[in-house]
């Protein structure tokens, strides 16, 4: 038995054994037996969440081509199939958006960065050495990180421990914030590392592209892997001096560097999502491990994928500090000899509160708790965003924008992020926050005409579905309000949408239409802020009646494990 089939064998045992039903009693999620000598700890896409929140998964994660029937792309009863566990079960709960509400009042809330502290605390002793790594979006999402530029997520990361960070969302605040905070603020704690971070003049790194950290006498290098289509996703003059991508060639050849330098086990700390980490595990080889985020997939196992260097096992954290990602290994002889692996859901029922950090989460919510807290309206419906096409929060902000923007019309970014509400619950300024504090909020009202409006769905839809994760873009479908159409994921580019109408009347392509919409990446853009638009809304309304997601008629996707 050669080296790589030894640790396929062990991998593969090591995923059997995780894929059992739910254990009885809740707390022994916790009770993780340590395995091997190298310790690694991972979080991502945390969205500035320092409260515990209820956070839904999705009904709608389709798959195209290689991608179908395979994680992420797994909702529902189909995913509880794949791993075995009961509906109703505390896990079924954490993976799934099955009888959410229910199950949420149950269960109760996830994450909250001081039960998190407990968790990583316990996980740390029983594991001594551990590295404890961040994935990024964690100075973005809420409230308070806004109002202070991300102080308040930096300094509750180095109180949490972390030891190594890339990024995404934060590359929002400007490239002269980030610099403060990475030089200034997390200077000697935090390594904030990213490889495809150069730039534009003379392709200069901007961040170190690796660290390596000896764990328990084994070099173990760590590569920061940024969102590579940054520039485009999000508004290119808040960094404008630097440059992004994927750069597989760039990384192989530092994977090859680190290797000869005396690393034995290799690391990709990534920000990509699940679809393109998997593709460049099968592309780039000697990466031991991908610890991915971005696409806020919490996926129970992970994905073993073979390479010409042997085998690379794809991982991903979810999102809003809802799981903490345990990856061990048992390293011998310079060779990694076996992985074991678990996803763990944070139940903040289950874990007290770390005293420390709920000191610092009090101070830095001091200043602004009467705000947060102020009621605008009650939902009741359930609240929640997430899902390829739509969401009933993001419904709720499509309605605002054409009664308040007296707009026929309306788009809104297809935004992963932003917690859940319960039927019954108070809608507040802290909640209105959660699903609309960017640095780049403005409202608008444009006309256009009908064949531009399909240009539009047709392209986000080609990043959300291209069947070459290369292409794919990252974000969910545009939200469409006023509006339906048809969508067929699995057609060629520029065919997948069609039967555009507007009061069951058909769009007429060079008619202008008036649309309004929110978060441009063009510099300049003037408008109201969508959270004030939102407040307007939700205070003349008073209450929030259950909305129905706009999702448009769905087209060659019957069967698809996606699909709920």
């Amino acid at each position: 038995m050669n080296r790589r089939e030894f640790l396929e064998v062990l991998a593969t045992a090591s995923l059997a054994a995780q894929a059992r039903p739910a254990l009885a009693r809740g707390e022994d999620l916790y009770d993780l037996p340590r395995f091997g000598n190298v310790h690694l700890l991972h979080f991502s896409d945390c969205h500035a969440q320092l409260l515990p929140i209820h956070y839904r998964e999705p009904a709608i994660n389709l798959g195209i081509g290689m991608a179908r029937g395979r994680p992420p792309h797994l909702v529902g009863d189909a995913l509880l199939r794949q791993y075995k566990w009961t509906r109703g079960s505390r896990k079924a709960h954490a993976f799934t958006h099955l009888d959410f509400a229910e199950a949420a009042r149950r269960y109760g809330k996830v994450g909250g960065f001081a039960h998190l502290a407990t968790l990583i605390k316990r996980l740390r002793a029983a594991r001594p050495g551990a590295l404890l790594l961040d994935g990024g979006d964690t100075w973005q999402g809420s409230a308070t990180a806004l109002w202070t530029q991300g102080q308040d997520m930096a300094d509750a990361c180095k109180l949490l421990g972390v030891d190594v960070m890339t990024g995404h969302w934060e590359f929002t605040l400007g490239s002269q914030r980030v610099r403060q905070l990475v030089e200034q603020h997390l200077a000697g704690q935090i390594e904030f590392i990213a490889h495809n971070v150069r730039t534009r003049d003379f392709d200069d790194p901007v961040f170190a592209s690796h660290t390596v950290r000896v764990v328990n006498g084994v070099p173990v290098a760590i590569i920061g892997q940024a969102f590579p289509h940054t520039a485009i996703a999000n508004p290119a003059h808040l960094f404008a001096d630097w440059s992004f991508g994927l750069q597989e060639a760039r990384l192989q050849t530092l994977v090859e560097s680190v290797r000869s330098g005396g690393a034995k086990v290799v690391v990709l700390l990534s920000h990509n999502g699940m679809d393109v980490d998997l593709k460049l595990a099968e592309r780039v080889s000697g990466i031991d491990v991908v610890l991915g985020g971005h696409t806020h997939d919490g996926v129970p196992l992970p994905m073993r994928v073979k390479n010409r260097g042997g085998m690379t096992l794809v991982t991903n954290a979810g999102s809003n500090g809802k799981f903490v990602n345990v990856v061990d290994l048992h390293v011998q002889g310079g060779r990694v000899r076996g992985i074991r692996h678990t996803l763990l859901p944070v139940f903040a029922n289950l874990l007290p509160a770390d005293a420390a950090m709920a000191r610092h989460i009090e101070s830095v919510r001091a200043p602004y708790a009467a705000r947060l807290g102020e009621t605008l309206a009650h939902t009741e419906g359930l609240l929640y965003r997430r899902g390829n096409f739509t969401g009933t929060f993001d419904q709720l902000l499509l309605d605002a924008l054409m009664r308040v923007k007296d707009a026929p019309i309306a788009l809104s970014p297809g935004f992963r992020w932003g917690t859940t509400l319960l039927p019954g619950d108070a809608i507040t300024v802290e909640d209105v926050y959660n699903q609309t504090a960017i640095t780049y909020p403005a409202t608008t009202v444009s006309e256009m005409t009908g064949t531009q409006i399909k240009d539009v769905l047709e392209d986000v839809c080609d990043n959300l579905f291209n069947p070459d994760p290369y292409y794919q873009q990252g974000g969910d479908m545009v939200r469409v309000g006023g509006m339906t159409y048809a969508c067929e994921p699995g057609a060629a580019m520029g065919r997948r949408i069609s039967d555009l109408r507007l009061g069951g009347e058909p769009i007429e392509p060079g008619k202008r239409y008036r649309v309004a919409g929110w978060a441009p990446v063009a510099e300049g853009a003037q408008g109201d802020p969508i959270w004030e638009v939102l407040r307007t809304h939700l205070q003349d309304i008073g209450t929030v009646a259950p909305l129905r997601p706009n999702v448009p008629r769905l087209i060659g996707v019957r069967g698809n494990p996606g699909l709920a």
